[in-house]
């Protein structure tokens, strides 16, 4: 698989992660069996790439993903996250530390090369409020503790939230990885919006973070699975999904998604799944593709269709015509 340069970090990583979330399941849910096969047939197949959190099955899926690797992290970049509550916000180098500590036992490592904050910024989520200011002025200085005690490599954070706070963050120069939300249904971290877009506006952040050497891992790149087109769900994922980005629920979601389906149609891509993917590493200014799996039969999926290419100019064209419609 192609590797791209992953910002300023000198790291080279594969166009497709590796996602470790509850959203896919697998590794919070599945066999132990099929998770290490997964996990081998990814680093047989040349993704490097592994991301997880500890909030992915409250630490299940680190447990998992460091029982998989068992300690063999030789050419891999493994990436954690830290999700801070209100109660946290007292003592923040505490508590990103106590996280970082009881996610590198989990993994069986000594260090990670990534650690990101794992909140949204400026608005309500179910961890409580966590703005700007408190990131730039308590996070990233506790953060860079962990990055100097060897505990991290590189600092990076989940793109979520307002946009102006998401800008303001990506140029700030203490990040080097950024998670960006990017679909077919969300695409304006890639391409300026049409009036009335159902959607949130993250003002083409791709462009900004390869600007400021900040690599971009793209999030949610089948809308939580709505781009499947279907809104059954596999027994391991996770059951109720909210959209991410989408101004809309999860079923409105499907619905839209099914209106690319003259596409796939045209064999512009063999699934809806594939000509999302697509859709999303035709943008140069990506630089790894993050995917959530139930199963190894999903990830070769993903594989394939990331290694076919980006989608054609004329396929490109006719999404941007589709989205258009959307803000009708």
């Amino acid at each position: 698989m192609e590797k791209r340069n992953f910002g300023n970090t000198g790291l080279d990583v594969s166009r497709l992660t590796f996602g470790c979330g509850a959203v896919g399941g697998l590794m919070t849910k599945g066999d132990a069996a099929d998770q290490d096969r997964a996990v081998a047939w990814a680093r047989d197949n040349g993704i490097n790439f592994f991301d997880t959190a500890a909030s992915y099955g409250d630490g299940t899926s680190e447990a998992n993903l460091g029982r998989a690797l068992n300690g063999n992290t030789d050419g891999i970049v493994v990436s954690t996250k830290v999700g801070l509550g209100v109660d946290d916000l007292a003592d923040v180098a505490g508590a990103v530390s106590r996280s970082l500590d009881a996610s590198l036992t989990r993994l069986k490592l000594d260090h990670v090369d990534i650690f990101q904050l794992h909140n949204t910024l400026g608005r309500a989520d179910r961890r409580g409020t966590l703005d700007v200011s408190q990131v730039l002025d308590d996070v990233i200085p506790a953060f860079e503790k962990l990055k100097d005690a060897g505990k991290t490599r590189f600092l990076g954070f989940t793109a979520k939230g307002e946009a102006d706070d998401l800008h303001k963050l990506v140029k700030c120069g203490a990040f080097s990885s950024a998670q960006i939300f990017y679909n077919l249904l969300v695409p304006s971290a890639g391409a300026a919006l049409p009036a009335n877009y159902p959607a949130d506006d993250f003002r083409q952040l791709l462009d900004v973070a390869l600007d400021n050497g900040v690599g971009s891992i793209g999030v949610r790149v089948l809308a939580g699975g709505a781009l499947s087109g279907s809104e059954a769900r596999h027994p391991l994922g996770m059951q109720s999904v909210d959209p991410i980005g989408s101004e809309t629920d999860y079923a409105t979601d499907v619905q839209r998604a099914r209106q690319f389906l003259p596409l796939v149609e045209a064999g512009h891509a063999a699934s809806l799944p594939e000509l999302a993917i697509r859709y999303v590493i035709s943008n140069p200014a990506l630089s790894t593709t993050e995917i959530g799996i139930a199963t190894l039969e999903e990830l070769q999926q993903a594989t394939a269709a990331v290694n076919k290419g980006p989608l054609s100019d004329d396929a490109l064209a006719q999404i941007k015509s589709v989205q258009a419609g959307f803000a009708a």
